[in-house]
């Protein structure tokens, strides 16, 4: 095999920087296409795999982007238009048997998503001119490989309920944003400088502020808070009619995005959640049987989708934490309840934990409590304060569970409460707790909602797809509060713009029992499968 750098057209004539790795030999080659903000460098690797299995492997720098020319802007229209391009030229190459498979994980996802998919541009805004959209028709590829996607400015900045993503969005804004090249450890250095960084108001100046520490402007930040609207490429992806497989991880803040894409996806659609985080990496003390080796996965389902031997269905399976198990699922129809959550369906049936029963939650303090944004629950901090304790939260606690639980699919908390604020944010964290009380995240989910001060309401919280299997003895830990920070901005109780808020009060919550229950998604009928097979047929 050998590899070589060209510089691939767009059309308005920047050339992007692209390593093409050939197998030997002269016959014609399906292609895949990467294309990457983080550095195509780092996918020698993945190019060359490719190729020892008879693919043309392409990674390129997109645009603004370490060795490409232009100007780096997150999310705009230049990604449809650049991929479309990519595509055509690698069809008009003497190598190309004219099939062409998009892969990419987090943004290079959403680069292979636009590219596939035909339509309006999916940011909305900078929409490439009619040579381009001609070329994009004509230019979308065969077949999708998405892993932990990052579906757009508005999925990543704020959860489906509201909060703003505050963390996530300062580290990848510090590493990758208005810049040439990435620096991963930008955020931790700015934090060393100013500890307390990221309590600074309004947030929708906070660039100001990790400018100083980085030395360098962030003045693509504010823009990232002005995009509310979500699901523009959900809404595309369900009239799409080519195969996708979209990996993810439930440890995964984009879980949920993952599992929407794969539940809309209008074509053949294959869905792979593992026990990872967003580097698809397993726990190093996991066993072996809890890893799945993706490149060969991918190899195997990008065949068998070129060939068109996949059945014409939604599937997809999810692995039972790191025990190792995989449970096969298929997918409900979408609720007519924007509440309900909606994906993996199959053998689950959902079961109830009261909040006001022995055998279910039993409160332990916080029925009454208060959410001050100036101290707020940690999210990096799973401790709950047992002396001196101040009533930050509502806390609940199980009973050791009598025999070992398997959990795949949706979870979700309804809790009847009450704020007396006009905007509260309302954070359900579950933790599973060992016969040792070591304690180990299990789910978490927050929405915000807006209302008469001093009102009972019934509020849902989403809780995510589950995939684990706890042991008999554990006990499940609930905890509701008003804040998950730094993970989340704080909502400032005011009814202001958490963004643009540069004045916070407490709000006085009150939670009922009685009229609260955690739903967790049991394995009813365990049939564990293999999951390559699974996926690839």
């Amino acid at each position: 095999m050998n590899t070589r750098t060209v510089y691939v057209p767009t059309p308005d004539g920047t050339a992007l920087a692209t390593d093409v790795c050939l197998p030997d030999g002269a016959r014609l080659r399906p292609a895949v296409v990467i294309r990457t903000p983080y550095g195509r460098d780092a996918h020698r690797a993945e190019l060359r795999g490719w190729a020892a299995h008879g693919f043309a492997a392409l990674a390129q720098d997109v645009r603004g982007r370490h060795g490409s020319p232009g100007e780096w802007h997150p999310y705009r229209g230049h990604e449809k238009s650049d991929g479309a391009a990519t595509v055509a030229w690698v069809r008009a190459q003497a190598w190309s048997n004219g099939e062409v498979v998009a892969v990419g994980a987090s943004y290079a996802a959403y680069c292979a998503l636009v590219t596939a998919l035909d339509g309006p541009d999916a940011d909305g805004d900078n929409a490439p001119d009619a040579a381009a959209d001609s070329v994009h028709r004509d230019a979308v590829p065969d077949a999708v490989i998405a892993a932990v996607p990052a579906l757009g400015l508005a999925e990543t900045a704020r959860e489906p309920g509201g909060p703003e993503r505050l963390w996530a969005r300062a580290g990848w804004w510090a590493a990758h944003g208005d810049r040439r090249d990435s620096d991963p450890d930008a955020l931790e250095r700015a934090l060393a400088g100013d500890p307390r960084l990221l309590e600074h108001l309004p947030v929708v100046r906070l660039a100001e502020r990790l400018a100083t520490g980085l030395e360098r402007e962030l003045p693509s930040w504010p823009r990232l808070w002005a995009d509310r609207e979500r699901g523009r490429l959900l809404a595309l992806g369900s009239t799409a009619r080519l195969p996708l497989l979209v990996v993810g991880g439930t440890r995964d803040p984009f879980a949920e995005d993952t599992v929407a894409l794969w539940h809309d996806w209008g074509g053949p659609a294959r869905l792979l959640l593992g026990p990872w985080g967003h580097r698809l990496t397993a726990d190093p003390a996991a066993p072996p049987r809890s890893r799945v080796n993706l490149g060969a996965l991918y190899v195997r389902w990008a065949r068998a989708a070129l060939t068109g031997s996949l059945e014409p269905t939604r599937r997809g399976v999810i692995a039972l934490g790191d025990s190792g198990r995989w449970h096969s699922t298929g997918a409900t129809e979408a609720s007519t309840r924007p509440e309900e959550p909606t994906g993996p369906t199959g053998s689950e049936a959902e079961c109830s934990w009261a909040f006001d029963s022995s055998t279910g939650l039993r409160l332990l303090h916080g029925a009454e409590f208060s959410a001050d944004p100036d101290h707020p629950v940690r999210s990096d901090d799973l401790a709950v304060p047992v002396r001196g304790y101040r009533a930050d939260r509502c806390l609940l606690l199980s009973p050791p569970l009598p025999r070992p639980l398997d959990l795949a699919g949706a979870a979700v908390a309804r809790i009847n409460a009450t704020a007396d604020t006009p905007c509260a944010d309302w954070a359900v964290r579950l933790t599973a707790l060992d016969p040792s009380g070591r304690a180990d995240p299990l789910a978490f989910g927050i929405v915000r909602r807006t209302g008469p001060p001093g009102e009972a309401a019934d509020i849902t919280v989403p809780l995510g797809t589950l995939g684990r299997r706890l042991p008999a003895g554990t006990r499940l830990r609930a905890e509701i509060a008003g804040h998950h920070f730094p993970a989340h901005a704080r909502n400032p109780h005011t009814g202001e713009d958490p963004v643009t808020a540069t004045r916070l009060v407490p709000s006085r919550r009150t939670v009922n029992p009685r009229g609260s229950v955690l739903h967790l998604p049991v394995v009813a009928r365990r049939r564990y499968v293999e999951p390559v097979p699974e996926i690839c047929r």
